[in-house]
């Protein structure tokens, strides 16, 4: 298993208008980061130089062409381009979007290709990243097209987890998507990661209903009867600890979601709200269900901040500590299930080590 210090993490940039340039400066300028992980950014040297300026970090990085070149013990820059490039903080820029693009496309190759062990990306606008080349929602729906596995949108921090069985699609829409056949594959995708990735026997996992009272017995709305009670039934025939649906209202007021290990919203506004209401700052937005480790703050590029050194790294610094914990877990449930007879290795927390 690697050391520590060895795992590496990598970062795409993400929007350079915005705060991330920022949040991860302020991540890596605090040197006993790289006890957990050796940092490689994404971007230029160009570039860094001129964050690092703006912002009068402290930041010392090693600027490398070609992942060989790599140095354990330092912040790496490894180069996507070469050229100067124009920061207008707060400013929606296409071009901007372009250098996003080119960051998060050399940071997932470099994933694929086993050179970075984790991908921690920064914020990205949406709208400017949209081309004929690179037409996603965001990295979510990217992700799932270049990795292996089923991709879902998994926000977590150490007290609470919620996943979406639908993620960036129009309410208008969201009933068409809900089918027998999502809703078995989100929940066991939850049920995969909940064990791999965060060491939980048996988890219990509770569901959302899609309508207001998850219906009211067809009074609002057939879907819940219909469609989501049968499914959960029959997932939970199967010995999956899964209960549902449950009225959304009152299910996160009531502090029902701390009886569980994971909650499945049916969509986005439905999860996300709760889940940025009670703990905003330190969420950290996983992808679940890939051969692959990717994650990223809870926040977006905060335009309207950006330039101003007003940001919070904490989110940022959270999904890097995520990331490096989900991949030793993967690394000790591999371990174990090639070899049952041998113990776990006794989990440690290292984001409390670092705090």
């Amino acid at each position: 298993m690697k050391k520590a210090e060895n795992i590496i993490v990598g970062i795409s940039i993400g929007d350079l208008n915005g705060i991330g340039g920022e949040i991860v400066l302020k991540t890596f300028e605090d040197h006993r980061i790289l006890d957990f992980c050796t940092p490689v950014i994404f971007a230029s040297a160009k570039t860094i130089v001129f964050l690092k300026t703006h912002f009068k970090s402290a930041i010392h990085f090693n600027n490398i062409n070609n992942i060989k070149q790599l140095a354990h013990g330092k912040v790496n820059v490894f180069n996507c381009w070469n050229e100067p490039v124009k920061i207008e903080f707060g400013k929606e820029d296409v071009k901007i979007g372009e250098y996003a693009i080119k960051s998060l496309q050399t940071a997932t190759k470099a994933l694929k290709n086993s050179n970075i062990d984790v991908l921690v990306t920064a914020p990205i606008n949406k709208h400017n990243i949209q081309s004929e080349s690179f037409n996603f929602p965001g990295h979510t729906d990217f992700l799932a097209q270049e990795l292996e596995g089923d991709s879902l949108m998994f926000m977590v921090n150490d007290a609470l987890r919620v996943g979406l069985l639908t993620d960036h699609v129009p309410v208008k829409d969201i009933v068409e998507h809900i089918t027998e056949e999502l809703i078995i594959e989100k929940v066991n995708t939850v049920y995969k990661s909940l064990e791999k990735d965060f060491k939980i026997r048996k988890p219990k996992i509770a569901v959302l209903g899609i309508n207001p009272h998850t219906g009211d017995n067809g009074v609002i709305g057939n879907e819940d009867d219909a469609v989501l009670r049968p499914t959960l039934k029959k997932i939970k025939e199967e010995g999956k600890l899964v209960y549902g649906p449950y009225a959304a209202d009152s299910f996160f007021g009531s502090n029902n979601y701390k009886n569980f290990d994971a909650i499945i919203a049916s969509y986005h506004d439905q999860g996300l709200i709760p889940f940025k209401t009670l703990s905003f700052g330190q969420g950290v937005n996983y992808t679940a269900g890939l051969n692959k480790v990717r994650t990223s703050p809870d926040h977006g590029t905060a335009f309207e901040i950006a330039g101003q050194g007003k940001a919070d790294e904490n989110s940022f610094k959270e999904a890097v500590f995520t990331a490096i914990q989900i991949f030793k877990n993967r690394s000790d449930y591999e371990q174990i299930t090639s070899n049952p007879l041998k113990k776990a290795p006794k989990k440690t927390e290292q984001k409390n080590v670092y705090k």
